[in-house]
């Protein structure tokens, strides 16, 4: 019996520890999501968590992998907090949209707000082209206190799966259904081509029955002039009729 206690026991006190454990080792700059598809362009949220007790977090920096540049770097403005794209020049030229770029962000700062204790914060970025050779992008992420502390969030994924004691946030890639602008933009292309095509084959059709539509328009616009003569004609006898009818001073004939 009291084997049983102190095994019951045991395993409440793991649980618990687990449980308190727990939200402390997730406490770190995460992404959200946390895939995308290669290729394609995506709209990531940087979720920072404020970990002291005493202290608010007043600035976020993130650096973006230098070997894999994004083109295009666009952060969503957040109330109370001022952005900074950092950029510099590539080693070697990228090409987006048929053009060669040659400058590309490098880092993103966030500064003049504050994260508060026991609350988080969300920093929007829509990102892309992201690559296509790849399975994963690393955005190491420098989180500082108002106190002085600082927290760093730049170990990159460990090759065992585990997690290392300060994370980076990490974007992962799957690889990409043709869902993505290059697509879209492929469809409406297509649509517009489809577009001329029925217009130019109105056009000829008509061009081909001129003399016939023209006939028919005349028929149309005849017909129509008759009715509103008509028309006109029965209103006029009514108005006629009424006055036969009518006394001089404009009272009903006894």
């Amino acid at each position: 019996m009291k084997r049983t206690r102190v095994a019951a026991c045991s395993a409440i006190t793991a649980a618990v520890v687990l449980t308190i454990a727990a939200p402390a080792a997730q406490a770190h700059v995460s992404i959200d999501p946390s895939e995308a598809e290669q290729g394609g362009y995506a709209v990531l949220n940087l979720r920072v968590p404020n970990e002291s007790d005493t202290a608010s977090t007043t600035r976020l920096e993130v650096h973006l992998d230098p070997e894999h540049p994004l083109a295009s770097v666009l952060p969503q403005p957040v109330p109370g907090w001022d952005v900074e794209v950092q950029t510099a020049e590539l080693d070697e030229p990228i090409e987006m949209h048929g053009s060669q770029v040659t400058e590309a962000p490098t880092t993103i700062v966030w500064s003049g707000g504050e994260i508060e204790p026991g609350t988080f914060q969300q920093f929007p970025i829509s990102v892309g082209p992201l690559p296509e050779d790849v399975d994963q992008l690393v955005f190491k992420a420098v989180q500082t206190y108002d106190d002085g502390e600082v927290s760093r969030w730049i170990e990159e994924p460990t090759e065992d799966g585990s997690e290392p004691e300060s994370p980076a946030p990490v974007l992962s890639l799957a690889p990409g259904t043709g869902g993505h602008h290059g697509a879209e933009a492929a469809e409406g292309a297509d649509a517009a081509a489809s577009d001329e095509a029925a217009h130019d084959a109105v056009e000829e059709a008509a061009g081909d029955g001129s003399d016939e539509a023209t006939a028919d328009t005349t028929a149309r616009v005849l017909a129509g002039v008759g009715i509103a003569v008509g028309v006109a004609g029965v209103a006029f006898g009514v108005l006629a009729g009424r006055r036969r009818t009518g006394g001089g001073d404009g009272t009903a004939a006894s």
